[in-house]
């Protein structure tokens, strides 16, 4: 019994090590591909879900109108027109009369998520077939849209999705989940994209053609889904457009929340992504070489080489993600811990089926759907 655990530890660590090795091979590979000089700028609508005021939501939204591009709008959306973001949407649209923007009053939304609503109240606002869909915790270098349409100047390309670099507040778990944004959850994305393509779409910025989505049945086809940036890309590359993933990095400022909301995020997190890729999430295991070299070495002490092969490939890996491909720092120290964090909720994140997101239970449905717990 012993000798079979040992081997099945080994042949978990050693598959960690390769996984860690593939993330060196999918960065440089990602790297290697430049972005397209822009010829023709086509006009561009920037579309803004907002709920409440994030952590320096005015220095990311002003990031969006200072974009250095010729033509574009930009579409704010909130449910009540006495919320928070409210003044100070309208304090920005008075400072930059320059740029054309609106704000939607959206009302409840008659299903469970509440952004897809207002993405698809926009877009039947919006005057371009260009958009480009942007969280409020996003903070943009001023060639975003620049960067964008070059891209879609390739005729096949119906979705991008731009990676993103965590930027964490002060608190010690926000600092943990950035480094594991960072490192562990980019490394999947690129060596996803190595392996078959991108097949789906991530983060809190994407952009994509109008046409793509009345082609795979509008927001309608996503608003059931918690991960619908996912089911978008999934969705448009079945319908056979192009889903890359862009060079326009951006920044995901995650705030600073305490342990137990933070925590409560990151289980719905894993439990969402369990649901949208099952066999994916099983295979996640491979993405945890630090706790798979504790188990090798605390099966079998003697095969303590193994380990730190391991530990030192998701090292370099870790460096090559953070600092290459997203143009950030490794955040070293935290990282160890992180990463044992992560693997906690990774198996966490098999069991259970309801989440907790802006203040309202939810259930998730085994197909990667939820809905309102009754």
């Amino acid at each position: 019994m012993v000798a079979i655990l040992s081997a099945a530890v080994l042949v978990l660590a050693t598959g960690s090590a390769a996984y860690c090795a593939l993330a060196l091979v999918a960065t440089r590979r990602y790297l290697s591909t430049a972005a397209p000089k822009l010829r023709d700028p086509e006009p561009v609508s920037v579309l803004k879900p907002l709920h409440g005021i994030d952590d320096g939501l005015e220095a990311n939204l002003r990031t969006f109108f200072e974009q250095e591009y010729p033509v574009f709008e930009i579409l704010f959306a909130v449910r009540d027109p006495r919320d928070p973001a409210v003044p100070l949407v309208e304090r920005l649209r008075r400072e930059y009369p320059r740029v054309p923007s609106r704000l939607i009053i959206t009302g409840e939304p008659p299903y469970a998520n509440a952004k897809v609503y207002s993405l698809d109240r926009m877009m039947r606002a919006a005057a371009y077939d260009l958009l480009v869909m942007s969280d409020s915790d996003i903070r943009a270098r001023a060639d975003l849209l620049r960067t964008i349409a070059a891209e879609f100047q390739d005729s096949a390309v119906g979705v991008a999705t731009c990676p993103y670099r965590a930027v964490a507040g002060p608190s010690i778990w926000s600092r943990l989940e950035a480094a594991g944004m960072n490192t562990e959850f980019w490394a999947g994305v690129l060596v996803a994209r190595m392996l078959e393509g991108m097949k789906f779409a991530v983060g809190p910025t994407s952009a994509a053609r109008k046409r793509v989505l009345d082609a795979i049945g509008g927001f309608d086809a996503l608003k059931d889904y918690l991960a619908e940036d996912f089911m978008l890309g999934r969705l448009a590359a079945e319908h056979g457009a192009r889903v890359i993933l862009s060079r326009a990095v951006v920044e995901h400022h995650i705030g600073s929340e305490k342990a137990l909301p933070n925590f409560a995020h990151r289980l719905r997190w894993n439990r969402s992504t369990r649901r949208s890729r099952p066999a994916g999430y099983i295979g996640q295991i491979f993405t945890h070489p630090l706790p798979m070299a504790i188990l090798l070495v605390a099966v079998r002490p003697g095969w303590w080489p193994a380990a730190a092969v391991a530990i030192a490939l998701r090292a370099l890996a870790a460096r090559a993600v953070a600092s290459g491909a997203l143009g950030g720092r490794t955040a070293w120290l935290l990282l160890p811990w992180q990463d044992l964090l992560a693997f906690a909720f990774w198996i966490a994140g098999f069991f259970g089926n309801t989440i907790q997101w802006r203040g309202r239970d939810y259930r998730l449905l085994p197909d990667g759907r939820f809905e309102l717990s009754k």
